[in-house]
């Protein structure tokens, strides 16, 4: 009979935990839709009653006082927030500031912290300026993009809206997001027809009442593409005359129209380059046209050479000579690091060498480089690196790649829509650390019970760490398979294509060692950095570990801190990214009572996939980089069990990447 008992109240006990199924598509809005407070507001607007709205749904305890006055510790949208004779009272100098101060005690009720207390709480955004970038196409196609779909129903708008539309900005409202650059920087001039105008029309009226503004990418040739001019010369006078009349149509529909975000003279695209002007006169050509209507033009300074010996080198020798330049309606527009969303760059020198240029970081959410919607890999640990080196004050904005598509969780993975979350959070606040963040996203997502909460959060801090273990440790880079950019593929050699573009041209490996020399005797782009960093970097034995092969062509047998040799030491890491993410797939399973079996069971797969990917990052780079250091795996390494002949001669196909190389015999 006590065994009866024990199993039957073991039953209760499990059960009591077993929560409802979900989808994810509530992401981290799931609060309870009963809530029980009553809010108060003497002012009046579309964005007021959104945080009314809210909070009345949401919300449950003691009454809220919404107050839109001026007050001097409060900048543009930030808020306060203070709990007096048993009232909440929210202030703001706009009514956007009012919406997020609303979302800011929600948030506190959602993760179990206490607003009841005599201390004014007072939030100031970082940047005026927090935007996503949409990389997405008008076939509904997303560049780089690993969740479905684009969200924009560009065939169906204006007449067919979806309801996505405004969750999408209830989402960005919530974590303080208040701009979206909606179409690709691999502009289709057809955005700026009229026909698509009245779309977007249709998607900046939805935003507007969430204090989101609307942007569009740019092709700086749709002068001749779109109005039949015989050239985009940005002097040209019937050019500017152009975008002129496009500026005023485009603001004659949408009034509080952002403005433009442009890739020129970069992959192909066209830029003032091609008119043998420069970057500087195309943006404030732009600028010009905008100006009278303050928008804002973002010039992405993403440009490389293929005739250069270092593309790391580019953006700098680009740019630099053009600070000061540029039009004060002008952001010139940074990746975090000098190639290209790497899951480690050291940061891009040209942050810091423009004081007379207004600058702003861009990040990419989207995974391109570290496993698309497959991989858990937490990103504010990266971003959080970044600052540490370029101080948020220094920055005019700041921009994130969206990770967002039609999948009926966003992103295609549940955990990355932490990413989406943790941008948006450190774009009102980069002084947020990486575990605050990760706490509250999975206290809102999943649960607040501190037995999931704990032991989910550290995987999250390790993960991004363990991604780059797997796949590029040491300062590698760029390692990836041709063209999509989804598994190893070190060995590639493209016939035709550039060399900036093959794995070869940075790790440059051989029997005398492997990475890429940076340092005053190579191609010295340490040169680009501050003096102490150049001096750090430009020394093989006090170059961090982290970036010694970003930096260096570095012997086989170098002595590593640790005491390894660099090929022990590259042995060790493979492996400790692949060990990690098998205790990753372990700490999930043990969490799984605390989560709904949809979800449980959706990254419990997409963990084993990682893993495997994990083993394949290890197998793949030992072995082929083995053939040039000549030595053996160390015996403490797990042993490899994927050929490399096999590896070396699979193509995956992207459309079911799910699969990797997983059948392979030795």
């Amino acid at each position: 009979m006590k065994h009866t008992y024990l199993i039957i109240f073991t039953l209760f006990y499990s059960l009591s935990f077993m929560a409802e199924a979900e989808d994810g598509s509530s992401l981290w809005l799931r609060q309870s839709k009963s809530g029980e407070t009553r809010v108060y507001s003497s002012k009046s607007s579309p964005t007021i009653a959104l945080a009314e709205k809210e909070l009345k749904r949401s919300f449950r305890g003691a009454p809220v006082v919404l107050k839109r006055q001026k007050c001097k510790d409060l900048k543009a949208d930030g808020y306060s927030i203070k709990f007096v004779d048993d009232k909440y009272i929210l202030t703001s100098t706009t009514d956007n500031g009012l919406l997020y101060a609303a979302y800011h005690l929600i948030r506190q009720q959602s993760t179990s912290c206490s607003v009841r207390s005599d201390k004014t709480i007072i939030e100031n955004p970082a940047y005026n300026l927090r935007l996503l970038n949409h990389w997405d196409n008008p076939d509904g196609t997303i560049e780089r993009g690993y969740a479905g779909s684009s969200l924009w129903q560009w065939d169906d708008l204006p007449l067919v809206i979806s309801d996505r539309y405004e969750e999408y900005a209830r989402a960005n409202a919530s974590i303080g997001i208040n701009g979206t650059v909606l179409n690709n920087v691999n502009a289709s001039p057809d955005i700026l027809s009229s026909e698509y105008l009245i779309k977007v029309k249709t998607l900046a009226d939805i935003f507007r009442p969430y204090g989101i503004k609307t942007y569009l990418s740019v092709n700086f040739a749709t002068p001749m593409i779109l109005g039949g001019l015989d050239t985009a010369d940005p002097l040209d006078k019937e050019v500017e005359k152009w975008w002129k009349n496009k500026a005023k149509e485009i603001y004659k529909l949408i009034p509080d129209f952002g403005g433009f975000l442009v890739k020129a003279n970069s992959e192909g695209q066209p830029g003032p380059c091609d008119f043998d002007r420069t970057h500087a006169e195309g943006a404030n050509m732009l600028a010009d046209a905008l100006k009278p209507y303050n928008g804002i033009v973002m010039w992405r300074a993403f440009v490389y050479n293929p005739e250069d010996a270092d593309r790391a080198k580019q953006a700098y020798l680009e740019f630099q000579p053009l600070d000061g330049k540029f039009r004060d309606n002008v952001i010139v527009q940074i990746k975090n690091g000098p190639v290209d969303f790497q899951p480690r760059e050291p940061y891009s020198p040209l942050f810091g060498s423009m004081p007379r240029s207004k600058t702003m970081v861009e990040f990419q959410i989207t995974q391109e480089y570290l496993g698309f919607s497959n991989h858990l890999a937490f990103l504010a640990p990266m971003w959080k690196e970044f600052f540490d080196f370029v101080p948020a004050e220094s920055l005019e904005a700041i921009a994130g790649v969206a990770n967002i598509g039609t999948d009926t969780n966003w992103c295609g993975h549940h955990f990355a829509q932490s990413n989406w979350y943790a941008f948006g959070r450190l774009a009102w606040n980069p002084e947020l650390s990486s575990e605050e963040i990760a706490r509250e996203w999975l206290s809102q997502t999943f649960t607040a019970d501190k037995n999931f909460v704990d032991p989910i959060a550290s995987i999250m801090a390790e993960s991004r760490e363990a991604v780059v273990d797997y796949m590029m440790p040491l300062g590698l880079h760029h390692l990836f398979a041709w063209g999509h950019h989804y598994g190893p593929e070190p060995w590639c050699d493209v016939e035709g294509a550039r060399p900036d573009w093959m794995p070869s041209y940075y790790h440059k490996a051989s029997d005398n060692g492997i990475g890429f020399n940076r340092s005053s005797t190579g191609s010295n782009a340490v040169a680009q950095y501050p003096e102490t960093l150049k001096n750090l970097y430009d020394n093989v034995d006090t170059c961090p570990d982290e970036y010694i092969l970003w930096f260096h062509n570095v012997s086989w047998d170098h002595k590593m801190q640790s005491g390894r040799t660099l090929w022990g030491e590259l042995c060790y890491r493979y492996d400790r990214g692949v060990q990690t993410t098998r205790h990753f797939q372990r700490e999930w399973d043990r969490v799984e009572m605390y989560v709904d079996s949809e979800r449980f069971k959706e990254v419990q797969n997409k963990l084993r996939i990682q893993t495997r990917d994990a083993v394949w990052w290890k197998d793949a780079c030992l072995q082929y980089f083995g053939q040039f250091s000549n030595k053996p795996i160390p015996y403490d390494i797990e042993r490899p069990v994927l050929n490399l002949d096999n590896m070396m001669n699979f193509k995956i196909d992207i459309t079911n990447y799910e699969c990797p190389p997983c059948g392979y015999s030795n």
